[in-house]
């Protein structure tokens, strides 16, 4: 489809590209990663030719139809509602349309056989491209990507600059390019929208290329991955997953060869040195200095800076339990977000809150935090000490201030080269830390706030997409300091391998209420993709000015609520007694485990045998306490819900 070969390309007096070359083939999944500042959006635009190249070649398939969908498109005229905008895809077929329109109205003043033979010709058209599913077509993708049935006919400027662009989303999607390129694509989108991005492009007829930091996305997306590093295009067959064990295989086998050649640089360097001044030797000298003028140098493979590391101090523990809340409700006019809701979070839990938009997930950090009014209790434990980060916090810095003096003037017991330390993990290197925060773009500013959350010395944290604005490394160094964070953590994110690498429990918005997951965001997403979608209620099948009667047994039974809270505090009861039986059988294997290094053990095959015989055993019990435990809680999950 496309061939760049040996193409440069310089901005701002740097290369970003030099003899690099790729081809992009049909049917391909590309994820198009790397560092920033290396050049990727650009190379996006150097594909659409709105920029050009200092030297090399570009060849591109004749007719080939590309689609690029950026940031940028929210400064186009978007006037119209949801719909009408996202048809704007479906050019062609509108005009046909409304040619059919005018014809049919001109025909009931003025029938002839010309104008009949004409609309004829406009019908066949409009059928042959499945013209009469394009309106279907549209609401499909866009409710796809969130927008629910009602508000498809509102104007598209009533709404955020987010689901702006998930219109333009749909818009491009429905434009079917033979290559179609996304910009972060799933910057504006929640979980649900994510996944049915995923599933939709996984069956996308021409090739994709994406620029995305989400790391789960390139892993179900891509069967390629092109990594811009050392001005050239590095390709990778495969997922994510896959380029993680190729890179690691290069860059050690890259290693390798720069140490030798380095060796072998210095020994011929050593000899140049060594007999220059002697006549005898002269040919030989000018030899191998020619020669390594001619030598074709390797370079020193990339080192990752995921291993600058940052820390979240904290300054005492806080009582065991962290987060209490009770009977909470929200209403937003006739909008019901809370109803009776209840959570708990205990020290050193790490909270993962998940679901689509509009559910209440940044409603409840803000409840939390007492920035929004709710009826309910919500208690903090003792000696909780609570820090919010949210994306608008960033509005609260001190624009007179650099980026280093807001944050010591926050943390004025941090050390100017450990606050510099901190903030290069969030993209701020070299001078950039002596910028002032007027000059500072909203993403920068976000990081700004989300580095003074670091230095808070808090013990509970309440983070509202803190990945936004980051590249992979600095998710990586959060995600890593995250881990390692002994306080508590309720987290809002769209990004699953952040969630999955942080996250030991799941809480998620469902009927009002908050329903918690014991596990990491991978099992959740096994588990609620398992679930079995219950039938509708009988108050569902009625007519909305009926009530039905009160049976007893139905989930708004007093009596039948109490037999479900007893059931389920005895399943708990079953839990925690399976737990310690697990690990006291866990225990007890490492002893016998221990043992394999006793001497005495280890020279007598009988003793041995017998050792082996009971770790086996004890293995089998752990494995049988473990499937208990599982069918436990999958029991205990059925009961919640009903």
């Amino acid at each position: 489809m496309i061939d760049l070969q040996d193409i440069n390309f310089e901005f701002g007096g740097r290369y970003l590209y030099k003899e690099a070359s790729w081809q992009i083939k049909p049917g391909e999944r590309i994820g198009l990663i790397g560092k920033n500042g290396t050049g990727k959006s650009t190379l996006l635009r150097v594909l659409m030719g709105e920029y050009s190249i200092s030297g090399g070649n570009i060849q591109k398939q004749g007719g080939i139809k590309i689609g690029f969908l950026t940031q940028d498109f929210l400064d186009r005229n978007l006037e119209g509602s949801v719909l009408e905008v996202t048809m704007q895809a479906f050019e062609e077929l509108l005009d046909i349309e409304k040619q059919m329109h005018e014809i049919t109205a001109k025909m009931e003043t003025d029938y002839n056989d010309k104008l009949l033979e004409r609309l004829g010709d406009l019908q066949h058209q409009y059928e042959m491209h499945d013209g009469y599913t394009i309106h279907n077509r549209a609401a499909e993708v866009l409710e796809g990507l969130g927008f629910k049935t009602e508000q498809l006919d509102k104007p598209l400027q009533q709404f955020s600059g987010g689901w702006r662009m998930r219109a333009l989303l749909a818009q491009m999607l429905l434009t079917k390019p033979d290559l179609l390129m996304l910009d972060e694509p799933t910057n504006h989108l929640d979980l649900p929208s994510i996944q049915w991005l995923e599933n939709y492009l996984k069956t996308y007829a021409g090739s994709v290329i994406v620029v995305s930091h989400d790391r789960y996305f390139l892993n179900r997306l891509c069967n390629r991955i092109v990594e811009i590093s050392n001005l050239k295009f590095n390709i990778f067959e495969g997922n994510f997953d896959d380029y993680i064990d190729q890179k690691e295989e290069r860059m050690l086998l890259q290693q390798r060869q720069f140490s030798n050649q380095q060796q072998y640089i210095k020994d011929q360097e050593k000899f140049i040195n060594r007999f220059r001044a002697k006549a005898s030797k002269s040919v030989a000298v000018q030899s191998r200095v020619k020669m390594l003028d001619r030598l074709d140098k390797i370079e020193a493979p990339e080192g990752d800076t995921a291993s600058v590391g940052i820390r979240f101090g904290m300054d005492h523990a806080g009582g065991k339990v962290t987060l209490e809340i009770e009977k909470l409700h929200k209403n937003f006019g006739t909008l019901n977000v809370f109803n009776n809701a209840e959570g708990q979070i205990v020290r050193g839990d790490k909270v993962a809150l998940i679901g689509a938009n509009g559910l209440g997930k940044s409603t409840l950090l803000k409840i939390v935090d007492g920035l929004l009014p709710a009826e309910g209790k919500i208690t903090l434990g003792h000696n909780v000490h609570m820090s919010y980060f949210s994306q608008q916090q960033s509005e609260s810095l001190d624009n007179t201030k650099t980026i280093v003096d807001e944050l010591q003037y926050f943390a004025p017991w941090v050390k100017e080269q450990d606050a510099r330390t901190i903030l290069g993990s969030f993209l701020f290197t070299g001078e950039d830390v002596f910028k002032k925060i007027k000059v500072l773009s909203g993403g920068e500013k976000s990081r700004v706030a989300l580095a003074k959350t670091v230095v808070s010395r808090s013990n509970f944290l309440l983070l509202d997409e803190p990945t936004n604005h980051l590249d992979m490394q600095s998710v990586n160094i959060l995600a890593k300091a995250l881990i390692e964070y002994e306080g508590s953590i309720l987290l809002v994110s769209h990004d699953r391998h952040f969630i999955n690498m942080i996250a030991d429990k799941i809480w998620f918005i469902e009927n009002q209420k908050i329903k918690e997951y014991p596990g990491g965001y991978e099992e959740f997403e096994e588990w609620y993709n398992k679930r079995v979608v219950p039938p509708p209620t009988v108050a569902k099948q009625l007519h909305k000015d009926e009530k039905p009667a009160q049976v007893a047994g139905e989930k708004n039974d007093p009596a039948q609520k109490q037999v479900s809270k007893n059931k389920l505090i005895q399943m708990q009861k079953d839990m925690d007694k399976l737990e310690q039986e697990i690990e006291l059988h866990k225990q007890q294997l490492k002893k016998i485990e221990d043992s394999y290094n006793n001497p005495d053990i280890a020279s007598d095959s009988k003793k041995l045998n017998e050792a082996t015989g009971e770790h086996k055993k004890l293995s089998d019990t752990i494995k049988q306490l473990n499937l208990n435990f599982e069918t436990l809680f999958e029991q205990m999950m059925l009961l919640q819900e009903n």
